[in-house]
């Protein structure tokens, strides 16, 4: 005879659908776009437009249905009844398919049109949430206690949803210019951005790294996906042997977490900490340690950078624009969730460690990039001073930082995606241009290109009227208000010696002479490439501008974070 089982029940989780909309939207759109082109690999010429114009019409009636089927009385039901509206749905699928007969006449690629599509669709599900979580005292539980749908996470989820739009568009002419058919790198894209949302909203740490996995693993076969380019297979495997290390210090930093806290849980660890329980606090310190050296890699904060040049050098330039947007914006997600949320209360801990790698990573980045000479490189390590002025607003660990933090991610990914967006227009079949003399005189053979390239290089310099200003300015507000002036002069310092680095480039362009066997000649930009670049440029001009909406926007994302003040 079988012993009674003493095992304790466990709790299926309640699950809001509604509030999962922008995750499922891009999970279940990369999953259909597989089963699609399984079965489906070329379309007729004739039937393939009809199905362009068809996307938007269709995207809205899955939004409808997704945002109501859990019921009335959840989150996302007031925009479901607005759609449900007939004249008001009927006149959206109108604008809708309109839309889509706009991206057929712009020449872009069914794959590429699916995807922006699930992109905007899941930043409008998560626009919806963003209105609707008042109803809920601002943030309410999507999946247990395990992911929230809140103010901080959403922020975060737009970013990504914006970046899948952009360099979906980007992506689709240089597929076709590359010779690179199929829709794998859009599919890997969507499931990227999927598990970059799952670290945004994540309250459990084990949740958080299965986020981690499903970006990560996504982005390495993205890096690598050039079969034609070495370069880019090396890229590839280098970011893949990295990121395996760099995943071993994040697992032992949870497994440290949950024997010092008995929880994995952000909020059950915040509340454990603050209770003074503790026993065992150098377990814990050296979990605070273990972790950052996890994000750190993630983030490509100094001295875990080392992988940024080589994979940015190889991997294919809208690709680049993915890892150095959404890749980092979901890293700091994370990253700003368990050490504010989880470890806030021994914030006296782990800041001065924060502050270190701040140092040193606006001191590499910025020192760096002034003596490299291929400009993706420079942006690599650009990208890099970028993370050590979002770690100085980390280390602020407060409400001053966090929203900084948040402004900074979003200015930055577009100021980021229209960088890279240029830099793949110009930098020819096989992104072989893309040295800093190949870049002589793109003021005469492309002026609108170059002046945009220049607004975008001043933005991340730092430059007034223009969005990066206002986030350097910012993160320096935050060090200063929370009286680190030392870290606030680092950051100043540091930024007036990268301005040298834009500077080259912006020299180059308008001063240097083209060589007679140069790759680019002036050929007509790409429509889906051009759109791309032109929504970039003035998202980083508008909120430079008028900074008020966004700097609110990053102010309303505060309360998710119970541990800051």
């Amino acid at each position: 005879m079988l012993a009674q089982s003493n095992a304790v029940p466990v709790e299926t989780p309640e699950i809001v659908w509604a509030g999962l909309l922008p995750l499922l939207i891009l999970s279940a759109g990369a999953l259909l776009l597989v089963m699609f082109r399984s079965v489906v690999k070329r379309l007729p010429d004739d039937i393939e437009p009809h199905l362009i114009t068809a996307v938007g019409p269709i995207t809205v009636l899955g939004m409808w249905l997704a945002a109501g089927f859990a019921g009335t009385d959840v989150p996302l039901a007031g925009v479901r009844d607005d759609i449900g509206d007939p004249a008001f749905f009927v006149g959206f699928v109108l604008v809708m398919a309109l839309a889509g007969s706009l991206v057929h006449t712009m020449e872009i690629g069914l794959d590429a049109a699916v995807t922006a599509g699930l992109g905007l669709a899941a930043f409008a599900a998560t626009w919806g949430l963003w209105d609707d979580r008042w109803q809920v005292d601002g943030s309410f539980n999507a999946i247990g206690d395990q992911f929230a749908v809140d103010g901080f996470g959403l922020v975060f989820s737009g970013v990504l949803a914006a970046s899948v739009v952009l360099v979906a568009l980007l992506l689709d002419e240089y597929l076709r210019r590359e010779d690179l058919d199929g829709p794998e790198m859009y599919i890997l894209m969507l499931l990227a951005a999927a598990g970059g949302i799952v670290m945004s909203g994540a309250n459990d740490l084990i949740v958080i790294f299965l986020g981690i996995e499903t970006l990560s693993i996504a982005v390495y076969v993205m890096a690598a996906m050039h079969n034609r380019r070495t370069e880019s297979q090396e890229a590839g495997l280098k970011y893949f042997v990295l990121g395996a290390f760099a995943s071993a210090f994040l697992l032992y930093g949870i497994a440290f977490t949950y024997g010092a806290t008995g929880s994995t849980n952000l909020v059950k660890i915040q509340s454990f900490l603050s209770s003074g329980q503790l026993i065992d606090n150098g377990l814990l310190m050296a979990a605070f340690g273990l972790l950052l050296v996890g994000f750190g890699f993630k983030v490509a904060a100094a001295p875990f950078h080392a992988w940024t040049p080589d994979v940015y050098q190889g991997a294919p330039t809208p690709v680049v624009a993915f890892m150095a947007s959404a890749v980092k914006a979901a890293g700091f997600a994370a990253l700003l969730r368990v050490f504010m949320l989880g470890f806030y209360s021994h914030v006296d801990d782990w800041r001065p460690a924060v502050g270190a790698l701040a140092v040193l990573t606006l001191v590499v980045g910025s020192v760096m990039a002034i003596v490299q000479s291929d400009i993706k490189r420079m942006l690599a390590y650009s990208s890099i001073s970028h993370a050590g002025f979002i770690l100085v607003g980390v280390h602020a660990a407060s409400s001053a930082g966090i929203s900084s933090v948040a402004f900074y991610a979003v200015a930055y990914t577009f100021l980021v995606i229209g960088s890279f967006g240029v830099l793949t227009v110009v930098s020819g079949k096989g992104d072989r241009a893309t040295s800093l003399d190949d870049l002589n005189g793109l003021a005469k053979r492309r002026p609108a290109l170059a002046f945009v390239f220049t607004v975008f290089l001043l933005a991340q310099a730092g430059v007034p009227l223009t969005a990066g200003f206002v986030a350097k300015f910012a993160v320096i507000k935050a060090a200063v208000g929370s009286e680190f002036y030392w870290l606030a002069v680092v950051a100043m310092v540091t930024a007036v010696v990268s301005a040298f680095l834009y500077l080259r480039i912006v020299l180059s362009m308008y001063l240097g002479v083209q060589a007679e066997d140069a790759a680019d000649r002036g050929d007509p930009i790409p429509k889906a490439a051009a759109l791309a670049i032109g929504i970039a440029f003035s998202v980083t001009v508008g909120f430079g501008i008028l900074p008020g909406p966004l700097s609110d926007l990053a102010r309303d994302a505060l309360p998710s974070l119970v541990g800051a003040g």
